[in-house]
């Protein structure tokens, strides 16, 4: 697992905004398949995909398309059909009329965040991270030159940001945006409703632009989350079928914009990506109406969560964030080691067992920490704990 800079051509280097960190996620995921490619036999803890296909209402609906031809480019947002679809979900499950006109359908949410901050935000704004995060948030904002700013969460404060936090952070300089996401990833705990909406009220009052990335939303285990359009028609949602709906490698996601932002996007996505993938947004609006089969896979993540809570204590790893929602364990490996990375190194190659490295997630404390990812089978979750239990005793 390499993490060295590219070799430059003579005479010629990359661009300054290329130099970002490495997934790392996603290089513990090419070890992997590396180590499969020889025979090994690896128990895949690190990306955090689901385990179950798109269901297969969704499958089909993406095969029928394809038989019909309907694989051309659709509106830059997306389908009618589906902007429509989405807006009927936030009144199923959150009670609100949000219209289809302010819903953008995007090639997975990571262009959503691309859209968001290039029609919102100028190069050398400053946008504010909690920390532990999404390591993609940062390379996004770096990559269009963009200032991410680091705000410290404690295992004190269940890993999630408080109103106190955001406030020292517009002391510490001008802030044009703060992104928070509720579950996170990787610590999966859910920001308290009232917490979120003193959030968003210090960014309105402070000009700031809010983004609230809802990508875990349904995946919580003891209520559900609250989406920050609750508090404003101003903030900006970025959402995905990655999650939830099981369609991670369909790349297929939606923003909800307010007013102002929506024709910026629009212009922006014309250029960039002309339109999501039009076999995908077909899967994507079959897939909004197999609730069944996607509660089903919940109930295995929600099976794996309670592995996790029993098993990990007993290998003398008592300490991880609160399972709250999304599926993942942040995990406190401090009595074992400092160094996250030659840990899960040493845990891949060693016993195969894949896991992230919690420097990816948090680049001053994550060494203390890695991510485990609980979406797929039991019967894998269960072999894993076993591999790792073995290996800590020797």
């Amino acid at each position: 697992m390499s993490t060295g800079a590219a070799r430059v051509s003579p005479g010629r280097g990359p661009s300054r905004r290329s130099d970002v960190a490495p997934f790392i996620a996603m290089d513990v995921l090419a070890e992997a398949a590396r180590l499969e490619a020889q025979g090994r036999d690896i128990v895949h803890l690190e990306v955090g995909q689901p385990g179950f296909p798109a269901p297969l209402a969704a499958r089909e609906a993406a095969i029928e398309a394809a038989r019909q031809g309907r694989v051309g480019y659709t509106e830059a947002l997306g389908l009618p059909r589906l902007r429509a679809r989405i807006a009927r979900h936030y009144a199923d499950w959150y009670g609100l009329d949000v219209p289809a006109e302010r819903i953008a359908v995007t090639t997975g949410s990571s262009a959503g965040f691309v859209l968001t901050f290039l029609a919102a935000l100028d190069g050398g704004a400053r946008v504010a991270l909690p920390q532990p995060g999404y390591p993609a948030y940062r390379g996004i904002l770096h990559g269009l030159g963009i200032e991410p700013v680091a705000m410290v969460t404690s295992e004190e404060q269940r890993w999630t940001p408080t109103p106190e936090d955001l406030q020292a952070a517009f002391r510490t300089g001008r802030l044009d945006g703060f992104l928070v996401a509720s579950p996170n990833n990787p610590t999966g705990t859910v920001v308290e409703p009232g917490t979120l909406r003193d959030l968003v009220a210090m960014c309105r009052d402070e000009n700031a632009l809010f983004v609230s990335d809802e990508i875990y939303h349904g995946l919580t285990f003891d209520r559900p989350a609250q989406t920050a359009l609750s508090f404003s028609d101003e903030v900006v949602v970025v959402n995905s079928f990655s999650k939830y709906f099981c369609m991670t490698g369909w790349r297929i996601g939606w923003l909800v914009l307010p007013e102002w932002l929506v024709r910026p996007v629009e212009r922006l996505a014309q250029s960039l990506f002309i339109s999501p993938p039009a076999l995908s947004q077909h899967a994507a609006l079959a897939v909004m109406d197999c609730g069944s089969e996607l509660e089903a896979n919940k109930a295995v993540y929600g099976r794996n969560r309670e592995i996790l809570t029993k098993r990990l204590p007993q290998m003398g790893l008592p300490r991880f964030a609160p399972m709250d929602g999304a599926f993942y364990a942040y995990v406190d490996i401090s009595a074992h080691s400092h160094d996250s990375f030659d840990f899960t190194q040493r845990m891949l190659r060693e016993i195969g067992v894949a896991a992230t490295p919690g420097l990816d997630f948090d680049p001053d404390l994550g060494g203390r920490f890695m991510r485990l990812s609980i979406a797929g089978s039991s019967a894998d979750v269960e072999e894993a704990m076993d591999r790792v239990s073995r290996w800590l005793e020797r």
